[in-house]
């Protein structure tokens, strides 16, 4: 079974297709490739997945035979895209047009993974995270930081090399050295929640202070949208009206400049 997990990854077959593939669960796969032989695999699981790597037996003197070569790599592989698009693609349901074959790949395989953890949220913890989440990609542009951290994360996590920088590799660089001096005191027990009271406090208020200064910007432009529309005799902006509205909304504000 060793030479099974090595055959995998020389193949780059990832564990969320390959659960894709077998029609299981992401963490069945991993159940499935700690046993110490594939004949210990559901029946139909183990054809499959001789299916896919094109060999007789599950022996581990068959698979140790596989000589990976860019024939063979090329062969599994549409084996694989073949056979996963046959079981569920995200093209059935979402209008992926623009979006190139590796990034539809991608977006089909974050969705799996999704619709797994979502599928096993028993307390709603993954559901919250999850939501979590969607805010984080809905700031990333206004948020470079963000970026950061989900390469951080997938440096730790073993899944990129520690050296690649796929953003500003200086701000990059020096917000991975912090993030890291920050978790190593958070999990060394240095970061007591006694210490960082007031710290978090001072955390909450500017958040609330953000916050109060939005709605006072969205009071104030309500106003001035209500303003607009008295001026030009209009009740409501539709698309008919909304660039003049648009237009009297801007002169408005010059008058207070």
């Amino acid at each position: 079974m060793d030479r099974l997990n090595e055959l995998l990854q020389e193949l780059g077959i990832s564990k969320v297709k390959l659960a894709k593939y077998l029609g299981v669960s992401r963490q069945m796969v991993y159940n499935y490739l700690v046993l110490d032989s594939l004949d210990k695999w559901p029946k139909e699981k183990k054809v499959l997945l001789l299916q896919l790597l094109n060999i007789k037996d599950g022996s581990d003197e068959a698979i140790s035979k596989v000589v990976v070569d860019t024939e063979y790599l090329m062969d599994v592989e549409k084996r694989l895209n073949i056979s996963v698009k046959s079981v569920g693609d995200a093209d059935t349901f979402l209008d992926l047009n623009g979006l190139s074959k590796e990034n539809k790949n991608l977006l089909g395989d974050i969705i799996f993974l999704l619709k797994e953890k979502l599928t096993d949220d028993d307390d709603s913890t993954t559901s919250a995270a999850v939501r979590y989440l969607y805010f984080m990609l809905q700031s990333m542009e206004n948020v470079p930081e963000i970026k950061y951290i989900l390469g951080y994360m997938a440096k730790t996590n073993g899944f990129i090399k520690p050296d690649e920088f796929a953003f500003d590799e200086d701000k990059q660089f020096i917000f991975e050295g912090i993030l890291y001096s920050a978790l190593t005191l958070y999990n060394n027990g240095g970061a007591s929640k006694s210490k960082i009271a007031e710290t978090h406090k001072r955390f909450i208020q500017e958040i609330e202070q953000k916050n109060e200064e939005k709605l006072s910007r969205t009071q104030q432009l309500n106003t001035v949208k209500i303003q607009a529309l008295r001026e030009l005799g209009y009740s409501d902006i539709n698309t008919n009206n909304a660039s003049e509205v648009f237009e009297k909304i801007a002169e408005i504000q010059s008058r207070k400049v």
